[in-house]
C-alpha cells in the first residue's frame, strides 16, 4: 500500500498493512476473513477496539468498510475510527459517476477494468449484496466514525456520495472530503492537495482516538 508510510509520517501512528490475497486467487469471504484475524490476533495481544483504527484506499477502502461491518455484527466492537480514500464500496456499475466519469477518470474503466475483477471478487453474489458492496450495508446497527476523501475525476466519487449519505442518514458520524481536479487515490502522489487530505487524516485520528 503506497499510502502506508506517509500515513505513518503524517499521523505518527502504527501502520499494520495486511497483505489479503486479491481476487480471482480468493473470493470475498476468504479475503474479509483474512482482515477479521488481524483484529483478532491484536485483541489477542490486549488492544481493545477504541485503541484501533482501520483505513484502504481503492478497493482496500471496500474492504475497510466491509471489515467495520463484520467487527460489529461478530460482535468484536467498533474500531475508534475508519478512513477510507477513494473506496469501491459498490462494486456493481450503479452510480451516476460511473457513467459520467466513464471516460475521463484518467486511471479506471468500470466496464474496460474492473467489471471482471467485481465478478471474481463476489464469487457468484449479486454485486449489491451488502457483504460485496458494503454502501448497501444496515449502518444503524453502528459504524466506526468515518471520513471518506475522493476526487472529482474519480468513478467511484457518486458511491462515496451514497456512502457518506447513508452513514449520516443513519445517525452515524460521517465527513466526506472531495478534492477538486482529483484521481483516484491522488494521496499516492506529492501533491498540495496530497497535504491538505492527510492532515485531515491526522486531525480525525486525534479527535476520534481522544474520544
Amino acid at each position: 500500500m503506497r499510502t502506508a508510510a506517509p500515513m505513518a509520517r503524517v499521523t505518527g501512528r502504527r501502520i499494520i498493512s495486511v497483505d489479503y490475497t486479491t481476487s480471482p486467487f480468493a473470493r470475498w469471504d476468504v479475503i474479509q476473513e483474512q482482515v477479521l484475524s488481524v483484529f483478532r490476533a491484536l485483541q489477542e495481544q490486549g488492544y481493545e477496539m477504541q485503541d484501533l483504527a482501520i483505513y484502504g484506499d481503492s478497493a482496500g477502502g471496500g474492504l475497510a468498510a466491509s471489515t467495520v461491518l463484520n467487527l460489529r455484527d461478530q460482535g468484536m466492537g467498533l474500531p475508534a475510527a475508519v478512513v477510507l480514500l477513494s473506496p469501491w464500496v459498490d462494486i456493481s456499475d450503479a452510480g451516476d459517476t460511473i457513467q459520467t466519469l466513464g471516460y475521463t477518470d484518467p486511471s479506471l474503466n468500470y466496464g474496460l477494468t474492473l467489471a471482471t475483477s467485481a465478478e471474481a471478487y463476489a464469487g457468484g453474489l449479486n454485486l449489491k449484496d451488502p457483504r460485496v458492496s458494503p454502501v448497501y450495508g444496515d449502518f444503524t446497527k453502528g459504524f466506526s466514525p468515518a471520513l471518506i476523501t475522493d476526487g472529482t475525476k474519480v468513478i467511484f466519487l457518486s458511491a462515496s456520495v451514497r456512502l457518506y449519505q447513508a452513514l449520516e442518514a443513519a445517525g452515524q458520524v460521517a465527513k466526506l472530503d472531495i478534492y477538486e481536479g482529483m484521481w483516484h487515490v491522488f494521496q499516492q502522489n506529492p501533491t498540495p492537495e496530497t497535504e491538505v487530505s492527510f492532515s485531515k487524516i491526522k486531525v480525525f485520528l486525534d479527535q476520534h482516538f481522544e474520544d
